[in-house]
């Protein structure tokens, strides 16, 4: 294994692409602090390399492209009261979300296995976005205490009709068909194509090369259940959503109604504030900033150190909330967590 192998992020120039590999496959490719701030140094310097004419992202190993952030260091910073390594982390994460979405050369990315969280913040603000048969996308925030950050609140937002609602809310797990309805992928390219595509857009430079690649997506599982979700997720908060969904007869609603029960109420509230508040104002921009306003409290306070503890450290998963239920949380709590920063507001270098 050669010094670069053992890198985190390998980043080269190959032929026309410059490519960029999360590479920490045991760890499902998770982001670190170190990771994010190595593509977003990568993605400067090749922003004005004429040699490079598009970047193309893909994870290493079989399983995943990315399962999301490094969240058991900061759950022990979190426990241990340390909070300013967290506020830094998502702050950089976030600036490289959007240095993404408004790069200036085209951005490929290649959605192979598991893409969550922070996999979600590099590759779905791509512009050219690529799923195959083994891709699951999810937003699973809410049952950790956080929200559907890196802007996946913008590209919830501007999912068809209530679809982003239904997706933030429950943390469904998505196809390839369920990715591209929703707006979080363009594209299907079978996993084993994926070699002879990297190899093309390394060759050509050309994003236009990935239709000799494409055949239709499988079937979406969501799409026959668009108008469902339209009824049942419009309501005007959390608590009205969840009185539609146990009124209604039937599985779909019993499993998402059972599923955001077992969420932070807090960050099920929160969620569904996010989303629609962006929508009222589609911009990666306005998405970022309305998202860090919650994760830089998540930790202090929040329900993130609970939730964290009972999926990923004691895996007991029995969270003890601070609320019950959607139905017990405060009105003044829900705000205070979505309250601009004043001068910790996330600020953005113009472009």
């Amino acid at each position: 294994m050669t010094e670069n192998d053992m890198a985190e992020v390998i980043a080269r120039i190959a032929g026309r692409a410059g490519r960029i590999t999360l590479n920490r496959p045991k760890a499902l490719n998770a982001l670190s602090h170190a990771m994010v701030r190595t593509i977003e140094t990568v993605l400067e310097d090749w922003a004005g390399d004429e040699s490079v004419q598009l970047v193309l992202i893909d994870g290493s190993g079989e399983k995943a492209f990315s399962a999301g952030g490094d969240i058991a260091s900061i759950y022990a910073d979190g426990k241990a009261g340390r909070f300013e390594p967290a506020r830094r982390f998502f702050a950089d994460e976030y600036r490289m979300n959007r240095l993404i979405a408004r790069y200036g050369k085209p951005v490929v990315a290649l959605m192979d296995g598991i893409v969550m969280g922070g996999g979600v913040g590099i590759a779905g603000h791509a512009s050219h976005r690529i799923v195959t048969e083994r891709v699951m996308v999810a937003m699973p925030e809410c049952a950790i205490g956080l929200v559907p950050d890196v802007g996946a609140s913008l590209l919830l937002a501007e999912a068809p009709g209530r679809l982003g609602e239904y997706l933030a809310l429950t943390g469904h797990r998505m196809t390839a068909g369920d990715a591209i309805l929703a707006g979080f992928a363009d594209t299907f390219v079978p996993s084993e194509r994926l070699p002879a595509l990297a190899e093309r857009l390394e060759e050509t430079g050309d994003p236009a090369a990935i239709a000799e690649f494409a055949e239709a997506a499988p079937e979406s599982e969501l799409a026959g259940r668009l108008p469902e979700i339209d009824r049942l997720f419009s309501g005007e908060d959390a608590a009205a959503i969840l009185r539609a969904l146990e009124a209604e007869a039937g599985d779909f609603s019993a499993k998402a109604a059972a599923t955001i029960r077992k969420g932070s109420p807090l960050s099920v509230a929160a969620t569904l504030a996010l989303v629609r508040a962006v929508r009222a104002e589609p911009a990666i921009e306005t998405a970022l900033a309305h998202e860090y306003r919650f994760t830089y409290r998540a930790q202090s306070h929040g329900d993130f150190v609970e939730g964290t503890r009972a999926a990923l450290i004691d895996k007991d998963r029995s969270p003890r909330w601070p609320e019950g239920r959607v139905e017990d949380l405060e009105s003044e709590r829900l705000a205070a967590v979505l309250a601009p920063l004043g001068d910790d507001e996330l600020g953005f270098a113009q472009a």
